[in-house]
């Protein structure tokens, strides 16, 4: 079964050209497009894409409001498709709360065709796409803030010595294969553990998961 994609961007040659590129994948399919993210909002609710492709910056509402709208766990958000932010630049400004709201990641607009279509691909199937870029970004912008925000590390006890372990690499911004190399252990296993940590910590994905390491302070800008 094909992928379904709704691109929001407010420049016409973006949605056309990122439509072309997509549809011509045997697996991905462009189901509709919006000019803006309050109109992309109506237009994911009618249409129920598996990803939505959504600019940062546009009129009326931007990508980052569409974002949070898109995925605040309401009843009608009861499934709701995976965000990929477009931006033109790779430190863009609304990182951080763009991960805080639950977008998967992060695309560059000058992504080649094959790019493009992978990093759907990889989103759509519950992972992050968050260049190491993106993760410096993230640890930068904690530095900036000073103390960590969250209340409480209640739910961190809930964890394993282990799933805390990886946590904290995650954290750091190393790939499963690199945690797997660092703890030597099967990259499946760093997989399945990563998974319970989700679940237990009630996360989304994987930007979730590093915004709320810090957030408690289990990990600290430059440790």
């Amino acid at each position: 079964m094909s992928i379904r994609v709704v691109i929001v961007d407010d420049q016409g040659m973006v949605r056309a050209g990122f439509g072309v590129l997509l549809n011509a994948q045997p697996d991905i399919e462009v189901v509709g497009e919006a000019v803006n993210g309050a109109e992309g909002l109506r237009v994911v609710a009618d249409l129920r894409p598996d990803v939505v492709l959504m600019d940062v910056r546009m009129p009326v509402m931007d990508g980052l409001e569409a974002t949070r709208r898109l995925l605040d766990g309401s009843p009608d958000a009861a499934d709701p498709p995976k965000v990929l932010m477009l931006t033109t630049f790779d430190l863009d400004d609304y990182v951080y709360e763009a991960l805080r709201a639950g977008a998967s990641g992060f695309l560059l607009k000058d992504a080649s065709a094959g790019e493009l279509a992978d990093a759907v691909r990889v989103v759509a199937a519950g992972d992050a796409l968050l260049s190491p870029s993106i993760t410096k970004r993230l640890i930068s912008e904690f530095s900036r803030l000073g103390a960590p925000r969250s209340p409480s590390r209640a739910r961190l006890a809930e964890l394993t010595e282990r799933e805390t372990e990886v946590l904290t690499l995650v954290a750091r911004g190393l790939s499963n294969g690199e945690i797997a190399a660092e703890l030597v252990v099967a990259e499946q296993t760093v997989k399945t553990h990563f998974g319970r940590i989700l679940m237990k910590l009630g996360l989304r994905d994987r930007p979730q998961a590093i915004v709320y390491a810090y957030e408690v302070g289990l990990v600290r800008p430059g440790d």
